[in-house]
């Protein structure tokens, strides 16, 4: 095996170490977010999910690609979904 082609086991393991952590503490920011905001509300205020939410707007033009959602954002939305789709 050529030195290019080699793997520096430590440096690897660091690596994954590194990334770890960096998704943990992505992971851990979501589940704080999500406690006050919907994760499927985007940055428009439109809801993307595709199953139904007692916060999505029940009146729809037709050239809107989404729901908007009129939820406000100090709720806690995780028991606003539904098991069934409405759309």
């Amino acid at each position: 095996m050529n030195k290019m082609n080699s793997i520096n086991k430590s440096h690897y393991e660091k690596s994954l170490k590194t990334l770890y952590t960096i998704f943990q503490d992505m992971s851990e920011t979501t589940t704080q977010v999500s406690k006050w905001r919907c994760p499927y509300k985007n940055v428009k205020s439109n809801c993307t999910a595709s199953f139904g939410c007692r916060n999505q707007q029940t009146i729809i033009k037709s050239n809107q690609h989404y729901l908007k959602c009129i939820g406000s954002d100090n709720l806690d939305y995780r028991d606003a979904w539904e098991n069934s789709p409405k759309r």
